[in-house]
């Protein structure tokens, strides 16, 4: 089975991550010395298929742990082992907010908390450039980032990439995560006609009013051309992921229409294609 190493800035969720995993039948080890993470593969049944592995490795490792990451993730790809990094991350202002509720002490709490979580992710360069997976949890709750974790190791069974289409508001903010971001707010919106405003771009009235404009067929067709065009060179250089974020103004209606559409497109053709609505109420 593949190992699963979790990792990201303190307040984004990682311990969340690594309890779900735990629930879903993981062996899960907190924050591990990154030197004893060979062992900890060593001593792994890795050919049992219902052995599952996660590890948290983050900046309570000393920095120079952290930069034998490299080094050592080549000695567990000899071993035989797959693994995947998932990498969590917050904007600013929800790590300063979920500290504040918490009370929490930030790992580098030595010196101001603003600059301790800028210092934070420059030592986990290392990993952030390594990751398979960046999940922005700012707008995301626990039972969301749950959801999210459970598609992606459901997902996580196969070497070829899979593509997961995201809607979003530009109102509650942009996600971190995505490797393609498209912005649709000029397209027609339903929010204006009273029987669509509390419906989604799920629902068949929203579908048969967007698709009688034009310009949402239009960018339709134009976000399939572009994507059929570069899925193939993403494919080559071994992604496990590619992120396509779509956003509008709430994530109600417009964004969530182009990945349902997205969806139905590259399903048939692409063998793994995941969905979510970051917003949908």
């Amino acid at each position: 089975m593949k190992l699963q190493i979790i990792s990201g800035v303190s307040g984004s969720g990682k311990s969340i991550v690594l309890h779900f995993l735990e629930d879903q039948g993981y062996y899960c080890v907190d924050n591990l010395p990154v030197d004893l993470l060979p062992h900890f593969v060593e001593n792994m049944d890795w050919n049992n298929p219902h052995i599952h592995g996660a590890v948290s490795i983050d900046v309570r490792n000393f920095s120079h742990e952290l930069a034998h990451l490299p080094h050592i993730l080549e000695q567990i790809k000899k071993m035989g082992v797959k693994y995947s990094i998932i990498f969590l991350d917050a904007d600013d202002a929800t790590l300063l907010k979920r500290f504040s509720e918490t009370r929490r002490k930030h790992p580098l709490s030595d010196i101001p908390l603003t600059k301790a979580i800028q210092h934070e992710r420059n030592l986990l360069t290392v990993i952030t450039q390594r990751a398979d997976i960046k999940i922005d949890t700012t707008n995301t709750n626990i039972y969301q980032l749950q959801h999210l974790i459970n598609i992606y190791i459901a997902n996580d069974r196969t070497t070829e990439m899979s593509l997961l289409f995201q809607s979003f508001g530009y109102k509650h903010g942009v996600p971190l995560d995505a490797d393609f971001m498209f912005d649709v707010r000029c397209l027609p919106n339903p929010y204006w006609e009273p029987h669509l405003r509390s419906l989604t771009g799920q629902d068949k009235s929203v579908i048969s009013y967007l698709e009688n404009h034009k310009t949402v067929l239009q960018m339709k067709e134009h976000l399939i051309y572009f994507l059929q065009q570069w899925l193939v060179e993403f494919k080559k250089t071994n992604r496990s992921y590619l992120t396509v974020s779509i956003g509008c103004t709430g994530g109600q209606h417009r964004s969530v229409y182009l990945v349902e559409q997205l969806k139905i497109h590259f399903q048939p053709i692409h063998s793994h294609v995941i969905c979510y609505h970051r917003d949908l109420i």
